[in-house]
């Protein structure tokens, strides 16, 4: 029997991107399920599940279910407003990464699944693994600085800057370089931070971004 805590009928929302521990997900909410469910979190203060999709459409359609990776991010409502044209607009924070053991479809079209939380990354081992640790914790710097300088606005990260982080650090390069989504889903996945800044370090370097 597993000893991580096990989360039943956690509501999720399948989309196509990948969420990370410590990232923000800005939503325009819509749908009536997700509507309801947004109002259930707030209500009771609790997460829903994010979710790449795996295969189907963020938008329900009829014949066409929306299947999610087994792997996901939980998140927390940060904010939440409401728009002149009626939208939900939502920020959200992502916690903990999860497993779904199963999930099932409710009435509503909302899919509600029972989600094993995992662990915390392991710490990196080895002065080469703290060598690219560092180069990547400097390219993320000097990244949050560019945007605070030109679109303090649009900043896609909150608050207290982890540079000291090999998890933070990986986690923020992983959301923001331009790689293919599965990949990015990898990443998350990855429970060794030691291993995703080794990827995201290739990547830089391969890049000419070092």
């Amino acid at each position: 029997m597993s000893a991580n805590p096990v989360l039943a009928d956690l509501p999720l929302f399948p989309l196509h991107t990948v969420l990370f521990p410590g990232g923000l997900l800005p939503l325009k909410i819509f749908e009536a399920r997700y509507l309801d469910m947004a109002r259930e979190c707030l209500r009771e203060q609790t997460p829903f599940g994010v979710c790449l999709l795996k295969s189907g459409h963020e938008v329900a359609s009829p014949g066409d279910p929306s299947v999610p990776e087994s792997i996901g991010c939980l998140a927390e409502i940060a904010e939440c407003d409401v728009d002149t044209f009626g939208l939900l607009l939502v920020q959200a924070r992502g916690t903990d990464r999860f497993r779904l053991t199963d999930h099932r479809v409710e009435p509503s079209n909302l899919i509600v699944g029972t989600a094993e939380l995992l662990g915390e990354d392991q710490p990196l081992q080895g002065a080469e693994a703290l060598a690219k640790f560092g180069a990547c914790a400097e390219v993320l710097e000097r990244i949050i600085d560019t945007i605070k300088e030109r679109e303090p606005q649009n900043l896609p990260f909150v608050e207290p800057f982890l540079y000291d982080d090999p998890t933070w650090v990986s986690n923020r390069l992983a959301e923001i370089l331009p790689i293919p989504m599965r990949a990015r889903q990898k990443l998350m996945e990855l429970m060794d931070a030691g291993a995703r800044i080794d990827v995201v370090h290739h990547y830089m370097q391969h890049h000419q971004l070092l």
